[in-house]
């Protein structure tokens, strides 16, 4: 089997540590939600271990992040193609980011706000993560023809 070199596209390694660092990441504060703020099975899904989990597979999405950045950011602005995609992702992790830490070292008057906006804009990120590297395919035989 021979595989095309496109700029941007990221190597399989790559791409499965992305894939299991977000979905593990949003799947863990999916679940965290459900039972935290949702009441569903709060017992097991609202529990610690599921937050520690959470917090865990969130340093693992932070570097598959960081793996990404470098080469396929470059190559998708310079492409332009899945550009709102991609950016809004970025934008929203930063937020995601700076919301978990405020949620962790913040002063309590602001936590229910910011646990709120959290998780908003966790589920509107995972919503964009699936349709940019999931379910948005590319046609690979209009890609064939117009090589």
């Amino acid at each position: 089997m021979t595989t095309r070199n496109r700029l941007g596209k990221m190597p399989n390694w790559q791409r499965h540590f992305v894939l299991i660092g977000m979905l593990s990441c949003s799947m863990t504060g999916i679940a965290y939600l459900l039972g935290h703020e949702f009441y569903i099975q709060r017992s097991l899904l609202g529990s610690h271990a599921i937050l520690a989990w959470h917090g865990v597979t969130a340093i693992i999405a932070t570097a598959a992040l960081g793996s990404v950045l470098p080469v396929h950011l470059k190559a998708g602005l310079k492409s332009k193609k899945k550009f709102w995609s991609g950016m809004s992702q970025l934008t929203f992790l930063m937020a995601l980011c700076c919301s978990g830490a405020l949620l962790y070292y913040g002063p309590e008057p602001i936590r229910e706000s910011v646990t709120t906006s959290h998780w908003v804009i966790g589920l509107i990120f995972f919503t964009i993560f699936l349709l940019h590297g999931v379910f948005i395919r590319k046609d690979k035989n209009t890609s064939a023809l117009s090589s």
